[in-house]
């Protein structure tokens, strides 16, 4: 139904920045509501932000406030989340989420998720 693929993960030493990109296929995109979700070794998937499918509302988790922004570029088919100030504790593979209803901070809100991408920040 709906295709999601993340890029943009990498080794960044912390206080250091990068964009994840997630690109989506197979419906209107502007018609979904986005979320990142991270996911450290031997932790539980937490929510990190979400838009809706205007772009005209963003959310995120306390810890990321200020320092990451969420965007789309609907006519891309593409949800971004720009990392700055990047900690070690944001190490974890990120996934991008997509819902037809109006968006979760819950892994559960999302019925599609891509394969994740990697960031690791370095002391």
């Amino acid at each position: 139904q709906v295709q999601l693929v993340e890029s943009g993960g990498g080794l960044v030493q912390a206080g250091g920045s990068l964009i994840l990109s997630c690109v989506a296929s197979g419906r209107t995109f502007s018609w979904f509501s986005t979320g990142w979700f991270r996911q450290a070794p031997g932790k539980e998937r937490e929510f990190v932000a979400r838009i809706t499918g205007s772009g005209l509302a963003t959310y995120y988790v306390d810890s990321v406030k200020g320092r990451f922004t969420i965007s789309r570029d609907n006519a891309k088919n593409t949800v971004y989340l720009q990392m700055n100030s990047l900690k070690p504790e944001d190490t974890a593979v990120y996934y991008c989420a997509a819902d037809r209803r109006s968006g979760s901070d819950t892994t559960t809100g999302y019925a599609y998720w891509g394969q994740g991408t990697q960031v690791t920040v370095s002391s």
